[in-house]
């Protein structure tokens, strides 16, 4: 066996031109997006969603002729879905928006607005500690590396020698069981 895959690549070798192409696409993704989705936050889960697409594609070998075009097609669509989805914004709603927990900050009561307030963010901040604890050990180094100290996922893959894509893959999990674990926290506060 030479490791190969479909059409006599090998895996390696399509790891490292997703990544090229990654590289090379970013910076015109991010501006194509920004330009459309006032949010930064939305704007970098939206990049993040379409290159999390791409690996899957590449995955399940889905043949893609202009990849180039291809990933725009799918930011957009992704920006579409966004606003299809966009209700007015309410304290409950915000597990809705896309990388929530990147603004958690300003989600979380102040804790100068008395003790009612210092209490649920309390709460709220050792049910997310627990909530990452949760979460499966590869994904919660990749979510704490890139969401809580600050490193770019080209900077984990070199500390940790995982490509790419692997990276954006366990980083999106993270954040989809985030999500979900931490829905029920803001509604109950909510009806409190």
């Amino acid at each position: 066996m030479d490791g190969t895959a479909g059409g006599g690549r090998t895996v390696r070798e399509q790891d490292r031109r997703i990544t090229e192409v990654v590289d090379r696409e970013r910076s015109r993704l991010r501006n194509f997006i920004r330009r459309r989705v006032p949010d930064p936050l939305d704007t970098e889960d939206i990049l993040q969603d379409v290159f999390f697409e791409l690996v899957e594609a590449n995955r399940l070998l889905v043949p893609i002729e202009h990849v180039t075009g291809w990933l725009f097609r799918v930011a957009r669509n992704r920006i579409t879905d966004l606003f299809r989805r966009r209700k007015p914004e309410r304290f409950g709603d915000a597990t809705d928006e896309d990388d929530a927990l990147v603004a958690l900050e300003e989600l979380l009561p102040s804790p100068d607005a008395g003790p009612e307030a210092l209490h649920a963010r309390g709460v709220l901040l050792d049910e997310l500690t627990l909530a990452i604890d949760e979460l499966p050990g590869e994904q919660r180094e990749v979510f704490v590396a890139h969401e809580l100290e600050g490193k770019s996922f080209r900077e984990i893959a070199a500390a940790t020698g995982v490509n790419l894509n692997t990276l954006l893959a366990r980083k999106r999990y993270a954040v989809l069981r985030l999500r979900a674990r931490l829905r029920g926290m803001y509604e109950e506060l909510e009806k409190g």
